[in-house]
């Protein structure tokens, strides 16, 4: 295989700020959740941050991004299908994807009349984050921007459960999915918002017929896809299911459903700061401890672990020093 994980995402420029709930009271957000946005409509917020003087920090992210990031500075080799534009902002991701030393197809020459993704991130003092994502170009990702080899020579192809909420984004994973013919390639995907899970039920379904390995989801989002009304029964739906199911359950740890049984691994006990990225980290670890022959008990501790690491900081993204630490702890297990 050339790659250890290939995977499909929006590509935002992240600028995360420090506000209160009041302040999403005011600009009509609900708390912890994500909503679609236009430029028209991220102007007025942006103006009332900028009133405040909220404390903030940007960086390149998206949902997958995240996770390759993650895995490919563990030592995984990650390929990324994403759009971005020919701009300030899409030269700095591809920046940021080079430095990581995750490969991208390179900038896209259509749409060029849009700018690259961007996205908001409001993180509250009790470390939740609210999002407002305006995807520009990233909502129009079509097969001009897909590597179809890369896919094929992947170990895994992981897609980002927000895929769903463009019709063009969408049929760009059908696409590669309809194209995977390797039967060594496992196929993973994350459910990212529970609000999406719900809204979009019947892609993620499409998506699960084409023989999923890997979802990667909270618990909110398990029982939105699993249709029951609490976890413990979307925990028994999952067990009846083919493929793996790792759920992430905050200060509580993650269950890892797999062959029928329930597997727990506490969380590590810490502070939290913020908790933005901390789902997209711990898809990233497991995949990668996965891939390195991990057994699943390892690989959902050390992901515990890492995520951890993630609510910790103010931000979705570890230093390379950091992700160097987190790797460390694998090593040592």
């Amino acid at each position: 295989m050339k790659y250890d994980i290939s995977a499909i995402g929006n590509a935002l420029v992240d600028t995360q700020f420090k506000v209160s709930h009041d302040f999403l009271d005011q600009v009509g957000l609900e708390a912890d959740s994500m909503t679609l946005a236009s430029p028209a409509e991220h102007a007025p917020i942006i103006e009332k941050l900028e009133e405040i003087g909220a404390e903030s920090v940007s960086d390149c992210g998206g949902s997958a991004t995240n996770s390759l990031v993650a895995a490919a500075y563990y030592g995984s080799k990650c390929h990324h299908v994403c759009r971005v534009a020919d701009d300030e902002d899409g030269k700095k991701y591809l920046e940021s994807l080079k430095k990581a030393n995750v490969e991208h197809i390179g900038v896209s020459k259509e749409n060029s009349d849009l700018p690259t993704g961007k996205c908001l991130i409001f993180v509250t003092p009790d470390a939740k984050r609210t999002m407002s994502s305006m995807l520009g170009i990233s909502a129009f990702l079509g097969s001009k921007d897909i590597d179809y080899d890369a896919v094929e020579n992947s170990k895994i192809f992981y897609i980002e459960g927000y895929m769903v909420t463009s019709d063009e984004n969408f049929n760009a994973v059908t696409s590669v999915l309809k194209n995977l013919n390797n039967e060594d390639t496992l196929k993973a995907v994350s459910l990212s918002d529970a609000g999406i899970v719900n809204g979009f039920k019947d892609k993620f379904l499409e998506i699960e017929s084409y023989g999923i390995d890997m979802i990667f989801c909270n618990d909110d989002e398990a029982v939105a896809f699993a249709g029951t009304n609490d976890l413990d029964q979307a925990i028994e739906y999952f067990k009846s299911k083919p493929y793996m199911t790792a759920i992430t359950k905050g200060s509580e740890g993650s269950v890892v459903i797999s062959n029928g049984k329930k597997i727990f691994s506490p969380a590590v006990e810490i502070d939290p700061v913020d908790t933005n990225g901390a789902g997209d980290m711990y898809a990233g670890s497991f995949m990668h401890a996965y891939l390195n022959g991990y057994d699943i008990e390892t690989c959902a501790e050390f992901s515990n672990y890492a995520s951890s690491k993630i609510v910790e900081t103010f931000g979705p993204r570890l230093t390379p020093e950091g992700y160097t630490e987190v790797i460390n702890k694998l090593k040592k297990s």
